[in-house]
């Protein structure tokens, strides 16, 4: 799982994902001569920092992964503000560069984690983004590392392009704090290829239904609502191809569905994705049996949907 490892060690806060973006692009140019299809590439300053690759000529079904992740931003007076959910952890190891270079410092949390900063010996410059400290951990059942939520979900993506023949792949920004690339990705994608139908590679918690090595979770609702006849149909899929799944139904979180759904375009959406422990914290833990029946799952949607 070098790749994946890779992927988590990256630093790419929402909002400044260009390190990731560069590495995926960096990654797709190496390795697409082995792909069953060669994409066309939407990329560039149009796109942000967003990626959109399309294959094939007739592409029915477009999977959305996003790139960014939780963290920090420092403040005044060794002050942090978060970007996203992050846990809140006394001595959690942060790092970054700012302009006297790199940082490696730790989180300070008061008792009801009101007030939080950074412990450095110096004053980070303002505005510079912090994450966790990547610690990848590898067993022969699970992966475990910061960031899990959501380069998973790009690896995933990114294995899936290797044999997709139609279809479109979105490598999203921003999802963690508030979204908003979404909704222009998805007028652009409907306009110009008339793909109406959505797949989020996204990473879902460990709940008392939803439990470690037992599937993929395909979610019936969070926030948000997916409509009712597109999941079924993705949920007939899952039934019928013997790979194992789980039905996730919960009240909070979201992903890029949410904005595909509030979108002025009529978008089906359903999120797919293997469930983790320790979500939002440097210790996000997922079972390997998961992620394969994750990426089982899409090479067959993808050709069914």
């Amino acid at each position: 799982m070098e790749l994946l490892k890779q992927l988590c060690a990256i630093r790419a806060v929402s909002g400044d994902e260009r390190a990731m973006t560069d590495f995926v692009l960096r990654y797709i140019g190496e390795t697409e001569k082995n792909w069953k299809v060669k994409p066309t590439i939407h990329a560039g300053d149009e796109f942000h920092e967003n990626i959109v690759l399309v294959f094939g000529k007739k592409p029915r079904t477009a999977i959305f992964a996003h790139m960014d992740s939780i963290g920090f931003t420092a403040r005044y007076g060794k002050q942090l503000v978060k970007v996203g959910g992050p846990v809140l952890q006394k001595g959690i190891r942060l790092v970054g560069s700012d302009s006297e270079g790199e940082i490696e410092c730790k989180l300070k949390v008061n008792k009801d984690k009101s007030e939080f900063g950074y412990k450095f010996e110096r004053e980070i410059d303002r505005g510079t983004n912090l994450t966790f400290r990547p610690e990848w951990r590898e067993t022969d059942s699970t992966v475990q590392c910061c960031y899990m939520d959501n380069r998973l979900g790009v690896w995933n993506a990114l294995k899936v392009a290797e044999t997709l023949e139609e279809g479109i792949i979105v490598f999203s920004t921003r999802e963690e704090h508030g979204g908003g690339a979404v909704s222009y990705l998805g007028k652009f994608i409907q306009e110009k290829y008339g793909v109406r139908q959505a797949i989020i590679s996204d990473i879902t918690w460990v709940t008392e239904g939803v439990r470690p090595g037992k599937g993929v979770a395909i979610s019936m609702r969070d926030r948000g609502l997916p409509r009712r006849v597109y999941l079924e149909r993705v949920i007939d899929i899952a039934k019928q191809c013997n790979i194992p799944y789980q039905l996730e139904v919960e009240g909070a979180g979201g992903s890029d569905g949410l904005e595909l759904q509030a979108s002025p375009y009529p978008w089906e959406w359903v999120f797919v994705g293997a469930p983790e422990d320790n979500v939002h914290s440097p210790d996000e833990i997922v079972n390997k049996k998961d992620i394969e029946a994750m990426t089982s799952l899409y090479n067959v949607l993808m050709k069914e949907l």
